[in-house]
């Protein structure tokens, strides 16, 4: 393989924060260990700009955060004054600014599109040309939505590669129970079903907690983990149950570790627009047993009766009773969890992903 660096681009036109922000981060620390380059484009409110600084990732504000002229002009006005080897597309503006901008320059710069997200993709001539003309690869987070570019777009398999999100397997293990809970301000004793992501509609959030309302076990807590846009409606929904003293929400938090570490059952409830989830390939590395769904490419992670259980997406019920199950079953938590942990070791480490994506920016550019 060549030794020569690359001057590599992310762009992300989200101002949401995330499992797809958080990957393009950790991908970008990667590669700036290996010795590349790595500049972050993103709209100056977008909350991955102020976290890229956080982190030492070079991060450049642009207004590209919607698709206009503006924005086409701005990119076009960055790339033409900088030498750069690959630009790496992540959110649909984005994808289209780059694209637009990338046209009009005298050296054309290879762009790989990463899809973050099992969200259909529409049916179309520009769509068509977006993603097999002006894009150069595309990266998916999951072999389930490859298949779906290939079956239902009619994409060419030669030009997408699945490259699955990958997790620190150093930082993610199992811990002490009783003093992550100590430190936390949790009981000790009490049963601890949890969750970490996003609250938006789609991770599920309001199933787990109908599922845990009507567990028989009262002394159990839930532990939502995160922030976002459905916060209001969960708590509404928790207080109309009467949960609030049975339910724990520290928002986000910078280390979810001793978090995941005091939980003993994890569920991640999603019914739609996912790839791998990163909180449950951290919480497999907890050695947690999980509960979730057969939604984007969660079942590369989660094997039912292997490394978890799979339920029904939007199915309370069925939810519920796979949590009565494992919390009466600490053979199958136990097996479960240990499980999942080897899952995680051997297919979803951070090392992993970066050398892949290595592999295919330097293929894009001629470099390989």
């Amino acid at each position: 393989m060549s030794s020569a660096k690359l001057h590599i681009v992310h762009t992300e036109a989200s101002l949401g924060w995330g499992g797809q922000e958080i990957r393009i981060l950790t991908e970008a620390a990667g590669m700036i260990q290996r010795g590349h380059q790595v500049t972050l484009l993103c709209p100056p409110q977008a909350r991955i700009y102020s976290e890229a600084q956080k982190r030492g990732i070079p991060a450049v504000a642009l207004p590209i955060g919607r698709k206009n002229l503006r924005g086409v002009l701005a990119m076009r006005r960055w790339l033409k004054a900088h030498a750069v080897d690959v630009i790496n597309t992540h959110s649909s503006t984005d994808a289209w600014l780059a694209a637009l901008a990338e046209r009009s320059l005298a050296k054309r710069v290879p762009i790989v599109r990463t899809r973050h997200i099992s969200a259909p993709i529409p049916h179309n001539a520009t769509t068509r040309w977006l993603y097999q003309r002006a894009s150069h690869h595309i990266v998916t987070t999951g072999e389930r939505l490859r298949e779906q570019l290939i079956g239902v777009n009619r994409f060419s398999p030669d030009t997408i590669t699945s490259v699955p999100t990958g997790v620190d397997t150093r930082h993610f293990v199992p811990g002490d129970k009783t003093a992550a809970r100590q430190q936390l301000g949790l009981p000790l004793d009490a049963p601890i079903i949890g969750i970490v992501a996003t609250l938006r509609s789609w991770k599920g959030h309001r199933y787990l907690v109908e599922a845990f309302a009507a567990l028989p076990d009262t002394s159990t807590r839930l532990l939502i983990v995160g922030d976002g846009p459905v916060k209001a409606a969960l708590l509404a929904q928790i207080g109309q149950l009467g949960l609030t003293e049975r339910v724990v929400l520290p928002g986000n938090q910078h280390d979810v570790l001793p978090w995941l570490q005091a939980m003993d059952v994890f569920a991640l409830p999603s019914y739609a627009n996912e790839g791998v989830p990163q909180a449950i390939l951290q919480a497999m590395l907890c050695g947690l047993p999980i509960i979730s769904t057969p939604v984007g490419s969660i079942l590369e992670a989660v094997e039912h009766e292997l490394t978890g259980l799979v339920v029904e997406p939007q199915n309370a019920i069925a939810l519920r009773l796979s949590i009565e199950r494992l919390l009466a079953d600490e053979a199958l938590r136990s097996s479960l969890g240990k499980a999942a942990r080897e899952r995680a070791l051997a297919r979803f480490g951070f090392e992993n992903m970066v050398e892949r994506m290595e592999v295919i920016f330097r293929n894009v550019t001629g470099n390989g």
